[in-house]
């Protein structure tokens, strides 16, 4: 005998209802799953943010740090004058960093000398804002072909001998100086890096070409 028409009314309604319910419910937890992932996925891209914030700066006090330090073993000489002069100049360092010098400059766009060049010339290139690498005898063959390949790539640069000075390798720029025995020294790129058209430079931008070659 069938159950009477309002009782399989009921029960129709009271399973809907509690399918409803049991919808009700997965939607709830799915809605708590949903805020959940969604908040660690915005604390990690908010820390990964931080993080990548807190690193640049990181790095950008270390750079601002590296401009400011002296190359470990770099000498100074402040207060040269800046004359230009027709007769030889008697320097108080070996190479000259800086000081009166010649009219003309040497050419410090990368140009390589065979031969040794006057410093007077050499020094007016290191006001323009150029370095100026000088090696001695005692410095070996691949380090001066190391080097020579180094300043042909680098503008603001110029090489060449220089029989006077004692160290094997001589890196000046205006009133800075460091020595090093190899061309793999680390302190010949911090030198570069920092002094090429440096803070130190009294004339920035000055020409390093129609100068002279030899």
């Amino acid at each position: 005998m069938g159950l009477p028409k309002n009782s399989a009314a009921a029960t129709r309604r009271a399973k809907l209802d509690a399918v409803r319910r049991a919808q009700a419910v997965r939607d709830r937890r799915n809605k708590i799953i949903t805020m959940v992932v969604c908040a660690a996925i915005f604390a990690a891209i908010a820390g990964g943010t931080t993080y990548l914030l807190f690193t640049i700066k990181g790095e950008e006090k270390k750079k601002e740090a590296a401009k400011t330090a002296p190359v470990s073993g770099e000498k100074t000489w402040d207060k040269l004058t800046q004359n230009h002069v027709a007769q030889p100049v008697t320097y108080p360092m070996t190479p000259a960093t800086g000081g009166d010098h010649a009219q003309a400059w040497m050419n410090c766009n990368g140009d390589v000398y065979a031969k040794e060049v006057r410093q007077e010339n050499a020094v007016h290139a290191l006001e323009h804002g150029a370095v100026w690498i000088t090696y001695s005898d005692k410095a070996a063959p691949e380090d001066v072909k190391k080097l020579t390949d180094r300043v042909k790539q680098t503008p603001y640069t110029l090489m060449s001998p220089h029989s006077k000075q004692t160290s094997p390798i001589t890196l000046s720029a205006w009133g800075k100086q460091v020595d090093v025995d190899s061309a793999s020294d680390p302190r010949v790129n911090a030198f570069l890096t920092k002094y090429v058209q440096g803070p130190q430079t009294p004339e920035p931008g000055a020409a390093c070409t129609n100068g002279l070659t030899a």
